[in-house]
């Protein structure tokens, strides 16, 4: 009785199957913080001079949006048994994340294939989008993960 009975297998994948994840609540200190080390520009770190950027005010970095994706997918307690991401593609910034957005993940699943040269894999297409409390499309992409199958039970 190990963490495989909270892994979700290549079996576990349907094609045009839909989940939400709700409640991830960004903070002006994260975006501030995450902006510092990873994408230091007035928009995501000043929130005097991101009062008369473009955007109005302060917003999230792409790359944090990205990584909220990541944490939301693989940060709960049934997660994807993921051996790698392959690829993103299609990748779309909608609209800016502000402090004290409610963050909301619907995954969908495009496509899920067995590998065709190792039986213990597949290939899972999913297309991911994060919502704010407003329903408000903020970022849009397509992942391209490599998922393990169900391991064999040893039983006939």
């Amino acid at each position: 009785m190990g963490n495989d009975l909270h892994m979700r297998y290549l079996e576990d994948f349907k094609p045009a199957e839909r989940e939400t994840i709700d409640g991830y609540l960004l903070t002006e200190e994260e975006i501030i913080s995450f902006a510092q080390k990873w994408d230091p520009q007035p928009m995501h770190i000043d929130p005097e001079a991101a009062k008369t950027s473009h955007f109005g005010g302060l917003i999230a970095a792409g790359a944090h949006l990205m990584a909220i994706g990541v944490h939301q997918l693989y940060a709960r307690p049934t997660r994807p048994a993921v051996i790698g991401v392959m690829g993103l593609d299609h990748v779309r910034f909608l609209e800016p994340a502000r402090p004290g957005d409610l963050i909301a993940l619907l995954r969908e699943c495009i496509e899920v294939r067995p590998s065709r040269s190792k039986p213990d894999r597949g290939v899972v297409r999913n297309r991911v989008t994060l919502i704010n409390q407003h329903g408000k499309s903020l970022l849009r992409y397509e992942d391209t993960i490599l998922v393990l199958r169900r391991p064999s039970t040893g039983t006939p």
